[in-house]
């Protein structure tokens, strides 16, 4: 199930509104039903806002990060003969659902907006708009009844996620969440030649380091330091925690260290498709990996609680999309950004 995109109490969304400035350009009719959820629609006007809203941090964000320009990366193919723009809207306009989905059973869990969070909304619809010229309003349907409705969903939403996730058991015991640690050496079958490519080690390489691997492992049996041992041949001791479940750094290695009953215990060499591992198991229980799933295995009863919630409201809730509306909003074709101080109006159209 996915998880609303955003969770930002209204503060923190007013702040970065009050800071942004998007650009584009280009027209639409706002008051179009992109999609129905029970008995309320949700105009073409507030689902572009929220559109943009992603949009303009895809774009300012992640583009670069891919190495590619807005317009490459939305029309990139992503999975399931999908577009990269393509999936990104589905997951945006499957969230906006939900957000009206949630909102809609707000007073189930007595959750309403604030005079403070509802004059908030109220500034940072204004601030926007103050901040942003009508050109770019009209791109991102930014006029303050879009802005608000927006900021007030994601209002709702984050406050009910709060209460939705209330009442989950968050008592986990040590031995349901028991993480061990260990160290480990890996004699990797790849090296690096002086040109800086990688080369594989043939089989009487592998052989030979086998051999090494293997005099390694004795010396660590007979009780001495992984460490030291490790830096006076140039190699160096990882650490991991794990559980039986882990596959991170190797499943093989996993399985092995874990068979160790003893702290201190050395595995015998583990050979796998890309080296050799000898592993010392340090701790049983390692504390601090412990206490951090047991966060793990309590953040994840509550999303699971939330899944559950909101499946089933949505079971029971008739929700229809209008495709060909929610199709007129487009990211390849209109550039949405956020202007920093280190940008400027830059995005231009494609229209």
């Amino acid at each position: 199930m996915v998880r609303l995109a955003k969770r930002l109490a209204v503060l923190a969304v007013a702040g970065t509104l009050t800071a942004t400035s998007l650009t584009g350009c280009g027209t639409i009719n706002t008051d179009e039903t992109v999609a129905t959820v029970g008995d309320e629609k949700i105009t073409l006007g507030v689902a572009n806002f929220y559109a943009r809203l992603q949009q303009a941090q895809y774009e300012t964000y992640y583009a670069s990060m891919m190495g590619t320009t807005a317009e490459e990366m939305w029309a990139k193919e992503a999975s399931d003969d999908q577009t990269y723009e393509e999936q990104t809207k589905k997951s945006i306009l499957e969230n906006l659902e939900n957000m009206y989905l949630v909102s809609q059973h707000a007073s189930d869990y007595d959750v309403a907006l604030t005079e403070e969070e509802q004059q908030a909304i109220k500034d940072a619809a204004a601030k926007f708009g103050e901040d942003n010229s009508d050109d770019v309003k009209k791109v991102v349907s930014g006029d303050e009844e879009e802005v608000a409705k927006v900021l007030e969903l994601m209002t709702i939403s984050n406050k009910m996620e709060t209460a939705m996730e209330a009442g989950v058991d968050e008592n986990v015991s040590d031995e349901d969440a028991a993480q061990k640690s260990m160290q480990y050496l890996l004699f990797s079958y790849t090296t690096t030649d002086d040109s800086g490519e990688s080369q594989t080690l043939s089989d009487d390489e592998k052989e030979a380091l086998k051999t090494t691997a293997q005099a390694f492992d004795d010396r660590l049996k007979g009780g001495e330091d992984m460490e030291t041992v490790a830096s006076a041949a140039g190699l160096t001791a990882q650490t991991a925690t794990f559980d039986s479940e882990s596959t991170s750094p190797d499943k093989d290695l996993i399985a092995a260290a874990d068979a160790l009953t003893n702290e201190g215990d050395v595995t015998d060499i583990i050979e796998t498709e890309n080296g050799i591992y000898i592993a010392k198991l340090t701790s049983l229980l390692d504390r601090e990996a412990t206490d951090s799933k047991k966060e793990s295995i309590v953040s994840e009863r509550k999303k699971e609680q939330y899944d559950s919630l909101l499946e089933q409201w949505k079971k029971d809730t008739k929700i229809k999309e209008e495709k060909k509306v929610w199709k007129k909003i487009s990211f390849e074709k209109q550039g949405v950004t956020i202007k920093t101080s280190d940008t400027s109006d830059t995005s231009d159209s494609q229209n």
